[in-house]
C-alpha cells in the first residue's frame, strides 16, 4: 500500500492526469472557436465536422464547460492532492541545505589549511 501510495503523490501522475483532461476540453473550445470563425468569414464551408457554422453559442458553451470543467477540476482534484502530498511528503524546511553547508565547511577547511583567512560570506 505505501508503494502506491508513493506511486500516486510522488510521480506525475497526477499532474498528467489534469494535463489531458484540460487539454481535451480546450480542444473543444478551439474547435468550436474554429467553427464559429469560419463562419464569419466568406465563401466558408456551411457545415464544420456536423456543426451548424454560425452559431456562436455553441462557442459559448464550449468556453462556458470549460471553465466550470477547469474549476471541478481545480477543486475535486488539485486541491485534495496538493494537501495530501503536503500531508505525507512535507516541502523541505527553509534555509541552508545540507549539501551546501557540508561545501562551506569543506571550503573554510581548505582556506583554513593554506592559511588564508575564510570568506565569511555564504558563497561557494
Amino acid at each position: 500500500m505505501t508503494g502506491f501510495k508513493n506511486f500516486l503523490l510522488r510521480g506525475n501522475l497526477i499532474d498528467l492526469a489534469v494535463a489531458v483532461i484540460i487539454g481535451t476540453a480546450f480542444a473543444a473550445v478551439i474547435a468550436a472557436f474554429t467553427a464559429w470563425l469560419t463562419s464569419v468569414i466568406p465563401g466558408a464551408e456551411d457545415t464544420f465536422k456536423g456543426v451548424e457554422l454560425g452559431d456562436f453559442g455553441f462557442f459559448l458553451n464550449a468556453l462556458i464547460s470549460f471553465v466550470i470543467l477547469g474549476a471541478v477540476v481545480y477543486f475535486l482534484i488539485v486541491l485534495p492532492y496538493t494537501k495530501a502530498r503536503e500531508r505525507y511528503f512535507p516541502s523541505p524546511a527553509p534555509g541552508t541545505p545540507e549539501d551546501i553547508k557540508l561545501l562551506q565547511e569543506i571550503r573554510d577547511l581548505l582556506a583554513a589549511q593554506q592559511g588564508r583567512p575564510t570568506s565569511g560570506s555564504s558563497d561557494i
